[in-house]
């Protein structure tokens, strides 16, 4: 019995040594492959750092272009930077600035890549880049359009650039996607125009709706809500009335009862109507009891 446990104990002695080892190798191995790993990284900074010290402009570009197609823009804009000084007004000039613009829109800068897209525009105007060019300047600011309840500044820059690339370039493969941009960017400042015109209008402040819708029918001609905003300004004309001191009411129920006119004439199926028609005679009846009143 006692030599049965002898031999358990080392059995079970040697099964933990050999675990051991296994383990201790397996640190060794992942400490020794971080090393590696280290000394390849190092290796690769200082290799780029000798690059960038270096005189040899030849190796540079050629350097610059490698990391470019390896998706590496950092390095590249680097080195490109440096390039664009050295090789102004050469032949290697503009590939140079081509990639530069690129790196900064690759890498999600659009403001700064959509000037260096311009400025390549206005530099080579000739060159077999120069279309794609214009296109992408144009692009930037549809990427830094917001979305519509904040500053439109880009969005109004993106259609003003747009136009501008239809009107130089009317027979690009391009046309179709500007369009279709040009579209989303419109519906985009309609949706803000109208939103701000019905903020108006729910904040009880009827003379800013009236003002704000109507301006928005001679912004947005071909509106698919003309029908609506067309019955919000008849009732912002009536509740305005029916706010107003008695000395204005009679002006302004006029307003409504003319709006609503216009409105029928203009719409004579419209869903709003019958609203629309109750509204006015509402005002009409208003506006005989003022006229008694000052009987």
């Amino acid at each position: 019995m006692k030599i049965a446990l002898k031999h358990i104990s080392f059995f079970l002695f040697v099964v933990l040594t050999t675990l051991y080892s296994c383990n201790t190798n397996k640190v060794y191995d992942s400490t020794a492959k971080a090393n590696k790993n280290n000394k390849k990284f190092n290796f690769a900074i200082g290799k780029f750092n000798k690059l960038v010290k270096s005189s040899d402009m030849e190796a540079k570009y050629a350097a610059a272009i490698k990391y470019f197609e390896k998706e590496n823009y950092d390095k590249a804009l680097i080195l490109l930077e440096e390039l664009m000084t050295v090789y102004r007004g050469t032949s290697k000039a503009e590939e140079i600035q081509y990639y530069y613009a690129y790196c900064h829109y690759n890498i999600g800068d659009y403001i700064v890549a959509g000037y260096q897209f311009r400025t390549y525009v206005r530099i080579f105007p000739q060159s077999k880049h120069a279309e794609e060019c214009a296109y992408l300047n144009a692009y930037c600011f549809y990427l830094n359009s917001p979305e519509y309840s904040l500053d439109q500044i880009d969005t109004r820059l993106a259609i003003r650039e747009f136009q501008k690339f239809v009107n130089q370039y009317p027979k690009s493969e391009r046309i179709p996607e500007c369009n279709k941009i040009l579209d989303v960017m419109r519906a985009k400042l309609e949706r803000k125009s109208y939103e701000n015109a019905m903020l108006y209008y729910n904040m009880n402040d009827y003379r800013a709706a009236i003002v704000a819708l109507s301006n928005h029918i001679k912004d947005f001609a071909d509106t698919k809500r003309m029908e609506e905003i067309n019955y919000t300004i008849i009732k912002s004309h009536y509740l305005l009335a029916l706010n107003s001191i008695d000395s204005k009411k009679a002006e302004r129920f006029s307003a409504a009862i003319n709006s609503y006119a216009k409105f029928a004439e203009s719409f004579p199926k419209s869903t709003y109507l019958k609203l629309a028609e109750s509204i006015s005679i509402s005002a009409q009846k208003q506006l005989e009891k003022l006229n008694k009143t000052t009987i």
